[in-house]
């Protein structure tokens, strides 16, 4: 197995010295700082396309359609996309993903300016924003690892990436709620089209080296063929993905319900909406936060059990909440679980995936993510216009903690498999010193 190299050299200094070590790399550190620009753009879009979509028709289904669309491609796209990331350059890719995302909004703006947008439009628009995040998404993960070269900040730069994601979750939902309420939706897709020229320029001032590629070339099938081959077949790859692509399925579609809980349940308006999501973001911005603080990777295994299990519980209790301050709390809640299951996952497999397959690994990895998320929401618009938004969390709620359950029945057959990986890496020492390494392994370490 073709492993990145990590490096002993001992830690010293403050804990935010440790909580920051990844921007020591600078093109990890010009990624993070044109992305935290454009992240903001991107969660303003979202809130203000939910609002528009339920301003101009009132229906839940038509929610869950629109966010259909936008989730789709990468479920179609998603293998075909994670062979070309394995093949091509994924600086570049990048680049171009990130400039087309940059035309999707300013289409967005410019029909949402005129007055003459319609639901129609906004699907087709998601539709290519999609296809464009088939590309971007396993791109974005899989060259993590070429902007940070030292595999023991890998897990650091997952982390601060997943805190820079939710940070932008707190700002730019508040914002886009002050906005759509002043002036209209157009004005948050203008922002946010403006908005990827941060990381576009923060990618081309990046001095990358090129990848090796170390196999001899062959067709896209064969190669999508061994990348299934190698998920499937790989325990503990194979029972993160399914478990993050249960929770994606029947827990995340909560976010495309929002609207009719803020506007129906809640009895608000658009700034409702965006206090909401923003308690998403702070929920999540913490847990993402207590990752970053994190010296190893032990121990992510039962956290992403128990996570899954305190996200479940989190939609459960929300479904039943009357009142905008519980409701916020509870959301709380689920953004910090959520985000420590999901970034918890992120970094197991980054750090044990073959090198060579990295790109078709992610791109399973935002199928399970994003891919299958589509369905759920199709299906939660479609079950929340028969039973109500929240007996429709509910059931979520529900299987999520069945998920967490399957996932922790799971974890001993998992250490045993992960164990020798680890060791190859350095993250745990060989049992040569006289460590006992199943006992660390199975012990999450202190924080």
């Amino acid at each position: 197995m073709t492993q990145g190299t990590t490096s002993n050299k001992p830690r010293s200094g403050m804990s935010w010295n440790l909580l920051v070590r990844a921007l020591r790399h600078r093109n990890y550190r010009l990624f993070f700082g044109g992305q935290g620009i454009s992240l903001i753009g991107t969660w303003m879009t979202r809130v203000a396309t939910g609002w528009l979509v339920y301003r101009l028709t009132g229906s839940a289904f038509l929610l869950g359609l629109v966010s259909f669309a936008s989730q789709i491609p990468i479920l179609l796209l998603g293998p075909f996309a994670g062979v070309w990331v394995d093949r091509l350059n994924r600086h570049r890719v990048l680049v171009v993903t990130q400039a087309l995302s940059m035309v999707q909004s300013f289409a967005l703006a410019g029909l949402a300016l005129a007055h003459i947008i319609t639901v129609d439009e906004v699907i087709l628009l998601n539709l290519f924003q999609g296809a464009i995040n088939a590309f971007d998404m396993p791109a974005r993960q899989a060259f993590l690892i070429e902007m940070v070269e030292d595999r023991e900040d890998l897990g650091n730069a997952i982390a601060l990436n997943s805190s820079l994601v939710n940070a932008a979750r707190l700002i730019g939902p508040s914002v886009a709620g002050l906005i759509i309420a002043a002036v209209g939706e157009g004005y948050c897709f203008l922002i946010d089209g403006f908005s990827y020229m941060a990381v576009i320029a923060s990618l081309l001032a990046m001095s990358v080296t090129p990848r090796v590629i170390e196999r001899a070339p062959q067709s896209v099938l064969s190669e999508l063929r061994e990348g299934w081959e190698y998920v499937r077949g790989f325990r503990p790859i194979w029972s993160i993905l399914l478990l993050l692509a249960i929770i994606s399925l029947v827990g995340m579609p909560y976010t495309t319900l929002m609207p009719i809980f803020a506007g129906k349940i809640l009895h608000g308006g658009a700034h409702t909406l965006g206090f909401m999501m923003g308690a998403v973001g702070v929920g999540a911005l913490t847990g993402a936060v207590r990752l970053a603080a994190r010296k190893s990777v032990l121990g992510l295994g039962r956290k992403i059990a128990i996570t899954a299990a305190g996200f479940g519980a989190g939609l459960i209790a929300f479904s039943f909440s009357r009142e905008l301050w519980l409701s916020l709390l509870l959301l709380v809640v689920t953004g910090f679980c959520f985000m420590q299951q999901m970034a918890s996952s992120n970094t197991i497999l980054q750090t044990i995936t073959e090198d060579s397959k990295r790109g078709r690994v992610m791109s399973f990895y935002s199928i399970a993510f994003q891919g299958v998320a589509p369905f759920g929401s199709l299906t939660a618009g479609a079950v929340a216009s028969r039973i109500g938004a929240p007996h429709t969390l509910m059931i979520g709620g529900a299987i999520c903690i069945c998920g967490a359950g399957w996932f922790a029945m799971q974890l001993p057959a998992i250490r045993k498999v992960v164990r020798p990986i680890y060791q190859q890496i350095g993250i745990i020492p060989e049992l040569a010193t006289g460590i006992n390494t199943a006992s660390v392994l199975q012990q999450p370490p202190e924080e």
